[in-house]
C-alpha cells in the first residue's frame, strides 16, 4: 500500500551521514524510499566502483520509491507471473527502508534485502518487497537496488568485474554507518537474498569480509556458484559483437544505457535459466570473488555467520510449466537433457522409480531443482555442521494452483513478505493462499533475524529439514537423501 492511501500521513526527519532525508510515519511504520547510498553510476562512474554520494544539506524527499536499475520486463509467461517496475533516473543505486517508530535509544535488528532476477531483472520498488511487516515485527527492513545486467555484470577491460555485487557491499557499508538513525542495530544485521539476489549473498558470505559486513545470513532458492572470467565474459562479447563494438569500458561508456539495455535485450531474448546460453554471472576475480563461492563455503569461509538457507520442492516449474516446455518433453528429450547436464542414469531410474506415474518434464524438473541447488545446498549445509557452523535448512513445499506452477521458484515470497494478497501476490499464488503459512514463514524469518532462531532444530547429522507445507509444517529429518547422494 502507498503512503498516498494512508491516514495521518506524519514527517519524520532522520540524518544520515551524507544528509537528512524526510521519510513518512503511517501506519505505526516509518517508511523512507529512494535513500542513495552511492553516487549515481553515470559519466566516468559507469563501470566503476561505488563511491558515496555527494552530501545534502536540506531535508531529501525520501517519500516515494527512487529510480530502478536500467533493465527490461521479463518476456512471455513469465512477465505475467513476475511483474517490473521501472522508474528513470540516474540515481538508483538506493535503498528503501522500513521501521518501526523510534522509542529512545533502543535498537532493532535489520533485515538487508537484497532482491532476485537472474542478475538483470528485479528492484526494491516492488510491491512485494515491501517492507512492512517485518517493521510491524520491530524489524528494520532495508531494502537495496543495485546495478543489473550490462551496467552491473559485464565482464569488460579496464573496468572491474561484479560491479553489482560491489554495489552489495557499499549498501551494506551504509547500512552499518547510518542504521542506528533509523532505530536499527549495526550489530545485528541479517543480509537476506533470493535466487540471484540469494547467488551474491553466497560470495559475500564466503568473502572474507563476511563478519564485518553481517552478523547472520539467509539464502532463498539461489545458485551457490560463480562462473571464471573468461565464461562470464560471453554475455559481454555477444553484446559487443551485437552492437559492433569491442567488449571494453571504453567502447560501453561510448553507447547509452538504453543502447546497450536494448542490446541486452536482444542477446539473452529466449534464454532462460534451463535454456542454456549465455547469461549474467558472477564472475571469479581476485579482488571480490577470489574462489567459487561454493567451494569457499565448503571450505569453511563464513563458519562464523549462522546461516538460514533453502529451496521450493519444485523451483524449475518457473521455467517449464508456464512456458508450455513440460508437456513437451519426452522420453528422449529428458534422455539427452540427462547426458547434457551430467547426470547419471542411475540418478534418472532413481528419481522415476521415487515418482510412479511422473511425466519425463516432472521428472526432468525435478533432477535440475536438485542438481542446481539441493545438492549444493546440502554440502555446504554438512560442511557447515563439521566446521561448527550453525545453520538452518528449510524447504518450501506448499503448491500454488496458479498455472500448475505448484512449488515453484520464487511462490515462497508472498509468505516470507506476509502479504499474500497483494494484488502480484495473487497473481502468483491464487486467492486462497494460506494466512497461516504466511505467518509462520514470516515469523521464522523475523526470529531468525531477531534471535538467531527460526524454531527448527540446526543441521546436524540427522538432517533436520523445516518443511512449510501450509498444513502441519513438519520437520522431516533427511528427506530424499538418496536422490541428493545420486546426483553426487
Amino acid at each position: 500500500m502507498s503512503v498516498s492511501d494512508q491516514q495521518q500521513v506524519v514527517p519524520v526527519i532522520r540524518r544520515t551521514l551524507s544528509g537528512p532525508v524526510e521519510g513518512v510515519l503511517a501506519g505505526g511504520i516509518e517508511r523512507f524510499m529512494g535513500i542513495p547510498y552511492a553516487a549515481a553510476p553515470v559519466g566516468e562512474l559507469r563501470f566503476a566502483l561505488p563511491v558515496l554520494p555527494q552530501r545534502w544539506t536540506e531535508p531529501r524527499p525520501a517519500t516515494d520509491p527512487g529510480p530502478t536499475a536500467p533493465q527490461v520486463a521479463y518476456e512471455g509467461p513469465l512477465g505475467r507471473l513476475l511483474p517490473t517496475v521501472i522508474i528513470s533516473g540516474d540515481d538508483y543505486l538506493n535503498v528503501n527502508i522500513f521501521a518501526p517508530p523510534r522509542r529512545g535509544d533502543t535498537l532493532r535488528p535489520v533485515l538487508v534485502w537484497f532482491h532476485g532476477g537472474s542478475l538483470s531483472h528485479g528492484s526494491n520498488a516492488l510491491p512485494g518487497y515491501d517492507g512492512s511487516a517485518f517493521a510491524r515485527d520491530a524489524v528494520v527492513f532495508v531494502s537495496v537496488n543495485y546495478r543489473l545486467g550490462v551496467e552491473g555484470f559485464s565482464v569488460l577491460e579496464d573496468a572491474p568485474l561484479n560491479l553489482g555485487l560491489a554495489d552489495q557491499i557499499a549498501a551494506l557499508e551504509w547500512v552499518k554507518a547510518n542504521i542506528s538513525a533509523f532505530g536499527g542495530d549495526p550489530a545485528q544485521v541479517t543480509a537476506c537474498g533470493q535466487s540471484a539476489g540469494g547467488n551474491t549473498l553466497a560470495a559475500l558470505l564466503a568473502h572474507p569480509r563476511a563478519n564485518s559486513l553481517m552478523a547472520r545470513a539467509i539464502i532463498q532458492s539461489a545458485p551457490l556458484s560463480a562462473q571464471p572470467a573468461s565464461k562470464a565474459r560471453r554475455i559481454s562479447q555477444r553484446i559487443a559483437q551485437d552492437l559492433g563494438i569491442q567488449d571494453a569500458r571504453e567502447d560501453f561508456m561510448a553507447k547509452t544505457p538504453a543502447e546497450l539495455l536494448a542490446s541486452q535485450a536482444r542477446v539473452l531474448s529466449g534464454v532462460t535459466a534451463l535454456s542454456g546460453g549465455p547469461q549474467f554471472a558472477l564472475a571469479i576475480d581476485p579482488e571480490l570473488v577470489p574462489i567459487d563461492p561454493l567451494a569457499a563455503l565448503i571450505d569453511g569461509e563464513g563458519s562464523n555467520v549462522p546461516l538460514m538457507i533453502g529451496t521450493t520442492t519444485e523451483e524449475a516449474r518457473l521455467w517449464l510449466v508456464p512456458t508450455g516446455l513440460d508437456a513437451r518433453i519426452n522420453g528422449l528429450y529428458l534422455a539427452m537433457a540427462r547426458r547434457k547436464a551430467g547426470i547419471p542414469r542411475s540418478a534418472l531410474k532413481l528419481f522415476q522409480r521415487n515418482r510412479p506415474g511422473a511425466t519425463p518434464g516432472e521428472i526432468l524438473g525435478a533432477l535440475l531443482t536438485d542438481k542446481l541447488l539441493r545438492v549444493p545446498m546440502s554440502k555446504v549445509a554438512d560442511a557447515r555442521y563439521h566446521a561448527r557452523a550453525q545453520t538452518h535448512v528449510y524447504e518450501f513445499a506448499w503448491k500454488s494452483p496458479v498455472e500448475e506452477l505448484g512449488a515453484a521458484h520464487a511462490v515462497d515470497l508472498p509468505f516470507v513478505f506476509d502479504n499474500v494478497t497483494l494484488p502480484d501476490s495473487v497473481g502468483l499464488v491464487g486467492n486462497a493462499a494460506p494466512h497461516s503459512l504466511a505467518s509462520s514463514m514470516h515469523e521464522a524469518w523475523v526470529c531468525f533475524a531477531t534471535m538467531g532462531d527460526p524454531g527448527w532444530p540446526a543441521w546436524d547429522f540427522s538432517r533436520p529439514v523445516k518443511t512449510f507445507d501450509g498444513k502441519k509444517n513438519p520437520v522431516l529429518f533427511s528427506p530424499r537423501d538418496d536422490e541428493c547422494e545420486a546426483l553426487g
